[in-house]
């Protein structure tokens, strides 16, 4: 990912990671440029948290180097290493206010008083916090306690700063503000944010590249727009906002496209596949995102097979009304459910369940694995 001269705020080089005959982490390389928002993404278990606590020091890996600044902190302990970690429950000390959590560190380190009390002052001012020092930690709300837990870090300048699914206790509605506010405080801070997380919408929003991670491995590494439009597997077309799915086998193929004949009674054909060696018989899986479909109401019978290439008939089951993201849930013949977005007016002319409709999409919004 880092193409130039720079040397990477942290750089990990073919880690991995066993507990007993489980392979947590599976070599795995990647390195982060200075002052970047850095998102691991994948499903719970997959080694997430496993490679964060090795970039920290709290586990050693069985194979492979972990660089801080251009340097192996192997035989560094975490205490020694410029790396601060921010857990899902903050662990702040609810015994103190404020100014001595932050200054928690800097005391640790034998700063002066006067450095101390500067330093304090100065992240909170960063934080947009500034009147708060003196407030105990019950008295914060929950996003004012996720900005002091990482002006508790950031105080001590770190080099790395490591977020264990920092948002995950808080609820939906601060969750979402919290994104940006994130965000926002790297950009302040300038410092490297490594977040790991398993909610996509996290990592999309906030992040400058992410990565993908599944069964200790990293599936696919790249800005969020990348990944989401030109997924490199299955794995990541699926996990990666939201797609519908059908399987079938390749009955052709040519110089720039594959045709599948798929499980629901369809032939889906794709501009954009993976499975540039794929021949006639190839099981093949199909993926297209809900915003590429387009809706009509159908004249057809919906029990008859439809020879359009990526062209299905099927019935409205329900409609779910989000304003702007409005979404259609439509049943096929073989009773299967297609998500596809749609814009709801309120007008007599909007589909409603139970009507017939077609949906249709173009070759280059399949993607095929």
């Amino acid at each position: 990912m880092n193409t130039s001269n720079t040397v990477s705020d942290l750089a990990c080089s073919q880690i991995s990671k066993c507990f007993g005959s489980v392979q947590a982490v599976d070599s795995v390389s990647f390195d982060i440029p200075p002052g970047s928002f850095f998102s691991i993404l994948g499903p719970s278990g997959c080694g997430k948290t496993t490679l964060m606590r090795m970039i920290a020091g709290f586990e050693s890996p069985d194979n492979g180097d972990i660089h801080i600044k251009g340097s192996s902190v192997l035989r560094i302990p975490p205490n020694r290493r410029n790396v601060k970690m921010v857990f899902q429950h903050l662990a702040l000390f609810p015994m103190m206010n404020v100014y001595d959590n932050i200054a928690y560190g800097l005391r640790c380190n034998g700063s002066s008083r006067s450095d101390i009390n500067k330093k304090v002052h100065e992240v909170l001012e960063r934080i947009a916090l500034p009147d708060v020092a003196n407030r105990e930690i019950h008295q914060l709300s929950g996003g004012q306690k996720q900005r002091i837990a990482i002006a508790r870090c950031m105080v001590l300048d770190p080099d790395v700063l490591l977020l264990d699914e920092p948002l995950g206790a808080l609820d939906l509605k601060l969750r979402e503000a919290m994104k940006i506010e994130l965000k926002l405080l790297q950009h302040q801070f300038n410092t490297t944010f490594v977040y790991i997380t398993h909610d996509q919408s996290e990592a999309l929003v906030m992040s400058d590249h992410v990565a993908v991670m599944n069964e200790g491995r990293f599936e696919q590494i790249g800005t969020p727009q990348n990944l989401y439009h030109h997924p490199k597997s299955a794995f990541v077309a699926g996990f990666v906002g939201d797609s519908n799915q059908w399987s079938g086998k390749v009955i052709e193929r040519t110089s720039e496209s594959i045709t599948v004949a798929c499980g629901a009674g369809f032939d889906a054909q794709s501009f954009a596949t993976d499975m540039t060696s794929a021949g006639i018989g190839d099981h093949a899986s199909v993926y297209v995102r809900p915003e590429h479909i387009q809706v009509e109401l159908a004249n057809t019978d919906p029990t008859v097979r439809v020879n359009t290439v990526n062209s299905i008939v099927g019935h409205i089951d329900s409609l779910l009304f989000n304003g702007a993201n409005s979404r259609v849930l439509v049943r096929d013949q073989l009773g299967e459910l297609i998500e596809a977005d749609i814009t709801l007016t309120g007008s007599h002319d909007d589909p409603k369940p139970g009507d017939a409709v077609t949906l249709s999409w173009a070759p280059a919004r399949s993607l095929c694995f």
